[in-house]
């Protein structure tokens, strides 16, 4: 007996839940095949504020958990999506059109990524942190902390593991995330938001959009509650239209030259500086 399929309804990932876009709007994807795969829902600015308000309410709570409790969480994405594996290859496979074998190869790679970063939460301090030599008696420390409200353009390709290697950093830190996924491959984007609802993140700390990065880039910049912002998966120009834009509030933007790096977890933190007296 024949059935109809229920097929996939890709929406954005917003406070820990999976709204439509407030405008309505979607817009079409085709696979590599040029055939249709879905209307995933087109973001418009509401939705970025939503996604800001969610992910500020989010980052005190996600800053101040201890670092070793940040890695068991992003160590738990991993184990999460080690059992989706198959799905997230099939999406890549029929976006990207490539074969099962490299798109597998791209799954374990973005899984290897949460693991080599959930290692990083709690040694960050070693390498970055120092007690400083003052002349006085007083005891200087300075510490890395998180910056706030991220935003980040994942890469186009590859799809997975592009998102995967900007994200990742970012709330390994200890900040919270709007992610503007790729507007042409966005499908792992959004599996990887359903992967994130039960991994024991709390709700707010990664907050997953699709749509226009042409439309939403100017907000982002902006946004007078965005922090910083990688630029991973704008064009040249677009990044420097962003750069504009975001001068008047002095946002940390980047663009990374290595793929997996402390460096992409220390861009997007300060440093915190305490006096402490010796003595009475």
């Amino acid at each position: 007996m024949s059935r109809i399929d229920v097929n996939k309804t890709y929406k954005l990932f917003i406070g820990g839940a999976f709204p439509r876009s407030e405008s309505g709007r979607v817009y079409e994807i085709k696979g590599a095949n040029k055939k249709f795969i879905a209307n995933p829902a087109q973001a418009s600015r509401k939705d970025l504020r939503d996604a800001v308000v969610a992910a500020k309410s989010a980052v005190s709570g996600w800053a101040n958990a201890t670092a070793f409790n940040r890695g068991q969480i992003l160590y738990r994405i991993a184990e999460i999506m080690q059992g989706r594996s198959e799905q997230f290859a099939d999406e890549i496979c029929l976006l990207e059109g490539v074969s099962n074998k490299v798109a597998k190869l791209q799954v374990d790679e973005a899984i290897d990524t949460w693991v080599w970063y959930s290692g990083w939460c709690d040694k960050l301090f070693s390498i970055s942190g120092s007690q400083n030599q003052v002349s006085g008696p007083f005891y200087n420390f300075t510490t890395p902390e998180a910056l706030g409200v991220v935003a980040v353009f994942a890469e186009s390709k590859p799809s997975l593991l592009g998102v995967v290697r900007t994200l990742a950093p970012v709330i390994a830190a200890g900040n919270s995330a709007v992610v503007i996924a790729s507007e042409s491959y966005p499908l792992s984007a959004i599996t990887l938001g359903e992967v994130l609802a039960t991994s024991d993140l709390p709700a707010g700390v990664v907050n997953i959009l699709t749509g226009k990065s042409s439309e939403l880039a100017p907000w982002v910049g902006s946004h007078m509650e965005i922090d910083g912002v990688d630029v991973a998966g704008l064009s040249k120009k677009q990044e420097e239209e962003l750069k504009l834009v975001g001068a008047d509030n002095l946002k940390r933007i980047h663009r990374f030259a290595t793929a997996n790096s402390p460096e992409r977890i220390l861009s997007f933190m300060e440093h915190k500086t305490i006096w402490h007296p010796i003595g009475i």
